[in-house]
């Protein structure tokens, strides 16, 4: 499906004066890492790691926060269950953040530490997400979630829909009510964007929010707004620092609309 009734506004690669490094991280993929001139003064920082996605995008969304912020993009290639599996080994996500920390002392000359940890998953980046929030000291250690239309399960039975009589796989989505829970209560920050597509063969980003906002007795208030290149936003829930924002398409533009909206998501997500 097309449509060209909204505008979808693209982001253009733009230069940058920070250090690109990279190492070999989970499932021996590439790691691309990018440190800005700030931190190799320092050596102290605050740590995105993006999960699923052309790395300059969230290193760009993440420079234009402009403060001592290091970006790590980890692409694993397609499907949730890839970014699961991943990491259902804890010395994956263990060996990615030692790592990210070695590299920035190597640049920086100096020691370094994490001074806070934003996790961020576009569509089937969450996969990543859903299995580190499992472990407990990995959900201690977090400061902040973004899930960018990415929170997708599977139907159970398989093979059909929510109008079929299935029901949703909560098992990939009781961590993220945890974690909602908790930005509710001030301990953590979580924000959730969704379009209005859906795949078919498994849940949608709409069907998942619609669970998550059940578990959690909230309603969803009516807005009809602008968002970042061209979006039309339709919800909004906001709790402590639980947020919630459903946007309008059903075509694969409007999925890529929010990899591209992810500077003003990231900037909501990560402030103080």
């Amino acid at each position: 499906m097309t449509e060209s009734t909204r505008q979808h506004g693209r982001l253009t690669r733009q230069p940058s004066d920070s250090t690109t490094r990279s190492f070999i991280g989970p499932a021996g993929k590439p790691v691309e890492l990018r440190i800005p001139r700030s931190v190799r003064r320092r050596g102290d920082f605050d740590l995105v790691v993006h999960f699923h996605g052309a790395a300059w995008l969230p290193h760009q969304a993440v420079a234009s926060l402009r403060n001592e912020t290091v970006s790590a993009v980890v692409n694993l290639g397609a499907g949730s269950g890839t970014y699961d599996r991943a990491f259902a080994d804890t010395v994956a996500f263990d060996s990615l953040l030692a790592t990210v920390v070695r590299e920035v002392a190597t640049e920086s000359g100096r020691a370094a530490r994490t001074r806070s940890i934003t996790l961020v998953g576009f569509s089937a980046g969450h996969g990543a997400i859903r299995r580190i929030l499992r472990v407990p000291r990995y959900l201690r250690a977090i400061d902040a979630v973004l899930l960018h239309d990415g929170m997708h399960t599977s139907y159970v039975p398989d093979g059909k829909g929510l109008a079929d009589g299935a029901v949703l796989d909560t098992l990939n989505l009781a961590d993220f009510a945890a974690l909602a829970r908790a930005a509710m209560r001030g301990e953590k920050r979580f924000v959730v964007t969704h379009s209005e597509i859906f795949p078919g063969t498994f849940a949608s980003t709409t069907e998942t929010a619609d669970w998550l906002l059940s578990a959690l007795n909230l309603k969803r208030t009516p807005v009809l707004r602008w968002g970042p290149r061209g979006m039309q936003q339709l919800s909004h829930v906001k709790v402590g620092r639980f947020e919630l924002l459903g946007y309008a398409g059903n075509s694969a533009p409007d999925h890529v609309d929010q990899l591209h909206a992810m500077p003003e998501l990231l900037a909501l997500t990560i402030r103080r």
